[in-house]
């Protein structure tokens, strides 16, 4: 490991936003903490891409909703790296019923959700609290969606728990101010595997409904986010508590 690197880790980075933005953190020069849960195949992947730009990668299997996992996974990042400069809280699930049958929804899928979402972003903020307080201006990305600030096509679990990321990222950053900057990201519509689990067989029709209605003419790209995430972990060194809506202009403008 190269101790000039900055260091970052990045949870549920398998896949979607979270292998573009370990991909782009590896590629602007940091060392780069892959976390997965499942997708032990697909986090390989994402490491092996972030070790081709040249990052120092550690890949670490922990389900961010449970404490002892947590934990262990910031000893391995102490034992690694001897610290850490970034944490972007990504990891998140979902399920597949839509909000107008929320009545339908089992409270055990309903407590899975909060589990990885909100009580995941707690335990991973708890548990790096120390190893960020050390490094030297450290920061907090964590992934929210427009729908935690508007109504959309999510189911009521995800978008409450959304919601609730937005409040945490609020709390965190006067909880770890003036030291630690803490921000999240709300994504809209954005092209790929996810909207096209949520929106089967309408995915191609809805999302160019929603890209002509867009100022900007097109859909939300993995590649938008991690942008946007970067930038807030490399220049906006005067923001903190905020949520940066990525969705090309559509929620100001509809």
């Amino acid at each position: 490991m190269n101790k000039n690197n900055k260091v970052a880790l990045v949870t549920g980075s398998a896949s979607g936003i979270g292998a573009t933005v370990a991909i782009t953190l590896a590629k602007a020069g940091y060392d780069v903490i892959v976390n997965y849960s499942r997708s032990a195949e697909s986090a390989q992947a994402t490491v092996a891409a972030c070790e081709a730009a040249g990052a120092k990668t550690l890949l670490v299997k922990c389900d961010v909703s449970d404490e002892a996992s947590v934990s262990a996974m910031m000893a391995e990042i102490r034992q690694h790296y001897s610290h850490l400069d970034v944490v972007c809280s990504n990891a998140g699930v979902s399920i597949d019923t839509p909000p107008k049958h929320f009545h339908e929804i089992d409270v055990n899928d309903w407590d899975r959700v909060f589990s990885v979402n909100v009580r995941g972003l707690f335990l991973v903020a708890k548990h790096a609290r120390e190893l960020l307080l050390e490094a030297d201006k450290p920061c907090m990305v964590n992934t929210a969606s427009i729908v935690g600030m508007r109504p959309g096509a999510q189911p009521l679990p995800y978008s409450a728990s959304k919601a609730a990321v937005i409040s945490m990222t609020q709390t965190l950053a006067n909880a770890l101010g003036p030291t630690v900057r803490v921000n999240a990201i709300a994504p809209g519509w954005m092209e790929g595997d996810w909207m096209k689990w949520m929106l089967r067989d309408n995915y191609d029709k809805l999302m160019t409904r929603r890209a002509r209605a867009t100022p900007l003419q097109r859909c939300v790209t993995v590649e938008d986010v991690a942008e946007v995430v970067l930038t807030l972990i490399e220049h906006m060194h005067f923001v903190t508590g905020e949520t940066i809506v990525i969705d090309g202009g559509f929620a100001k403008t509809t």
